[in-house]
């Protein structure tokens, strides 16, 4: 069954790169039946940034990748916006630990303020490495971590969180720290999330969309979402998922029958306007 002309079709996690395939990956996915990218910030540059106006060339690079994949592909883009948690660990070699983490809570300030614009949606990814790192970094890492909570908080906004792995206690973690900084758990992404996990505490997994996983959450009730995490990075193809991968698993689920369209509705509608607070609008897929 093809997908109706109505239904969205989301990534909730991508990015994409000037230097890389950049519009033209976002016009595979819009052919292959997607119509919906949450745009992720990352480095466009060698190296973290290492002062605020960096990052904030780095977030406008984003707005300007999203403003001409609308205007070439008429894929809607939803922005995400921080400083990458890791960044932390090389600008520390630059500037020193203290003058890093510092860097990090303006950088989340500078994101909060362009999500209050309204030019972005989230606050992320933040959140804690996912390698060793000294035990100097880590708590450099955390503080910013809390300030990303703070920030959240206050301006009302939802948290993609970066991390390793996570099982139903780490969830529950993850849940308490919000609960503790006065952000509702529910507001909380815990994005690349590639196992399923029945109890996540109020927590949203963004699921890796790898087959057999999709296949394993498909019928849980939402919130959750599908992801790509495509990196758009020539150095590394084949990385992580292609972003045509979220419409072809949809097509994929559409073609069990009209009943699977309401499930595809979980990811795409619901869990949206679950966390985010708005309806994820669709023209007919067939206009370009």
């Amino acid at each position: 069954m093809p997908l109706p002309s109505g239904l969205p079709v989301v990534d909730h996690h991508c990015h994409l790169s000037p230097t890389g395939e950049g519009v033209r990956a976002a016009a595979r996915f819009r052919s292959a039946g997607g119509t919906h990218l949450f745009l992720a910030t990352q480095n466009y540059r060698p190296g973290p940034p290492t002062t605020l106006d960096a990052y904030r060339e780095q977030f406008e690079t984003t707005f300007r990748l999203a403003d001409q994949v609308r205007a070439e592909t008429g894929v809607v883009v939803y922005p995400v916006v921080a400083p990458y948690p890791i960044d932390l660990v090389a600008a520390t070699e630059a500037v020193g630990l203290a003058a890093a983490i510092e860097l990090q809570r303006r950088a989340l300030d500078l994101a909060g303020s362009l999500i209050r614009e309204r030019r972005a949606v989230a606050l992320g990814e933040v959140g804690q490495a996912h390698f060793p790192v000294s035990d100097a970094v880590t708590a450099g890492i955390e503080a910013a971590f809390r300030h990303a909570f703070e920030v959240a908080r206050d301006v009302g906004c939802p948290l993609v969180v970066h991390s390793n792995d996570l099982d139903a206690a780490g969830f529950a973690e993850l849940a308490d720290r919000a609960r503790a900084a006065g952000v509702p758990p529910e507001r909380v992404v815990k994005h690349y999330a590639r196992t399923r996990v029945t109890s996540t505490s109020g927590v949203v997994p963004s699921y890796l969309a790898k087959r057999d996983l999709v296949r394993e959450v498909e019928h849980d009730p939402a919130p959750w979402f599908l992801e790509t995490d495509f990196l758009d990075d020539p150095r590394r193809q084949g990385a992580v998922l292609d972003l045509a991968t979220v419409p072809r698993r949809a097509q994929a689920i559409a073609a069990e029958g009209p009943d699977a369209i309401e499930r595809l509705r979980r990811p795409f509608v619901d869990s949206v306007e679950r966390v985010y607070g708005f309806e994820p609008v669709t023209e007919d897929r067939s206009t370009p």
